[in-house]
């Protein structure tokens, strides 16, 4: 069960606190009822300062029009000041902390100032006029300066809270449009895996029927029953890898806005290339002309990826070795592992961020590690990065490996 903290909108801890102001200034205007000038008159006056010092937050302005004009009600009755007559101050110090407008503090100000001379005007005789004046100026001043002292102190706090609160939603509309970007590419990627998966499939598909077309008899004495089975398993074989891989792309997009799943998402790009593990020599090579020093390393057998699986793998290496450009420096020593077993790939980078700023841009990647981990969740795969205890930084991506498909048997 949750409990609520506020009350008309307002905290109650604030609620609580004026309502304590507020019987405070009530039980002055009460306590001297039977011998203070006005009696219970003035109680009254004090009784209506009390009830409107409730509203001091909410309506500041208001608030110090009505104390003010009983106020002055009671100065032109003849009362004198009395005790509760410090609602005037508080009523003060609020419409300078809370008021919408500083010029509101002004103006109440130089009210406060006509009702010091006012009050001071009704010394006794016998007391100094400029004494009394002057103390009730010193006080009244005070306030004031207080007041206008806690007011650019909560208008500097709201400030720093809204400029918090900008850059966070800014954090997250980038974090969106990274993602939007990073499955774009990742869709277009897989997207010509997939056809090249398709074109292998139409071609051996092609073979098969232009044989047969051009003489059916000599197609069933030339051809072998091996040679035929294994076209046939090839085009399964492929058919099956490239549906896993549509079932990846669709996985990945599912949860996309618009802007993520719109018709260019799958359109190929002419200037790009599939990317194949293949390549990754000429990517090491490329980051140790940028000044890192790399070292790979291969452990295992490594079995036949599917073209998807090769091109996450080759991402993550890139992605990894630019970040470690930018955050550990030129000349940072990098070790990159690839450990292959029956059931799962290992990408391991670690620097030892001993290097130097870079002076040129870093090779391209992608979306540092908010792209990796959306790359390796397509392949329902594991990344974890974080600083080492003896310096630098270290990225792991594990990424299971399915087991190979079962070969269709078809009838001869």
């Amino acid at each position: 069960m949750t409990v609520s903290r506020t009350l008309f909108g307002r905290p109650l801890r604030g609620v609580a606190f004026d309502v304590a102001v507020s019987a405070g200034v009530l039980l002055f205007g009460l306590a001297g009822a039977t011998n203070q000038p006005g009696g219970w008159a003035a109680s009254g006056v004090g009784a209506a300062m009390a009830v409107a010092l409730l509203f001091r937050r909410m309506h500041p302005c208001a608030v110090t029009v009505v104390v003010g004009t009983l106020a002055l009600l009671q100065v032109i009755a003849g009362w004198g000041p009395l005790a509760f007559d410090v609602a005037v101050l508080i009523a003060l110090y609020s419409v300078v902390k809370y008021g919408r407008r500083l010029r509101d503090g002004v103006l109440a100000g130089a009210v406060a100032a006509v009702g010091v001379l006012l009050a001071a005007a009704q010394t006794p005789a016998g007391i100094s006029w400029w004494g009394t004046a002057m103390w009730y100026a010193l006080v009244t001043g005070a306030v004031w300066l207080v007041a206008l002292n806690v007011r650019t102190r909560r208008l500097y706090v709201l400030s720093l809270e809204e400029r918090a609160n900008t850059l966070e939603r800014e954090r997250e509309a980038e974090s969106r449009a990274a993602v939007a970007e990073e499955r774009t590419r990742i869709a277009r990627e897989l997207h010509d895996v997939v056809a090249h998966s398709m074109a292998v499939m139409i071609v051996q598909a092609d073979g098969a029927r232009f044989m047969l077309d051009r003489d059916p008899e000599q197609a069933r004495t030339a051809v072998k029953p091996e040679q035929a089975r294994t076209a046939v398993k090839v085009v399964a074989d492929t058919g099956r890898a490239a549906l896993e891989e549509m079932r990846r792309l669709v996985g990945v997009l599912r949860d996309a806005g618009p802007s993520d799943a719109g018709g260019s998402a799958v359109v190929s790009d002419p200037e790009h290339r599939r990317l194949a593990l293949a390549e990754l020599p000429d990517l090491l090579a490329r980051f140790r002309d940028a000044g890192l020093r790399v070292r790979d390393t291969v452990t295992g057998d490594a079995p036949a990826l599917p073209p998807g699986l090769e091109l996450t793998v080759y991402r993550v290496v890139q992605e990894a070795l630019t970040n470690a450009l930018k955050h550990a420096g030129v000349g940072a020593d990098v070790e990159v592992t690839l450990a292959y077993t029956d059931d799962v790939v290992v990408v391991r980078v670690v620097d030892d961020g001993q290097g130097r700023p870079a002076v040129g841009p870093a090779p391209s990647g992608g979306h540092g590690l908010l792209g990796m981990r959306e790359r390796v969740t397509v392949y329902d795969g594991t990344l974890t990065a974080g600083p080492r205890p003896t310096g630098g930084w270290q990225l792991e991506a594990r990424l299971p490996l399915r087991s190979e498909p079962a070969t269709e048997v078809i009838a001869a």
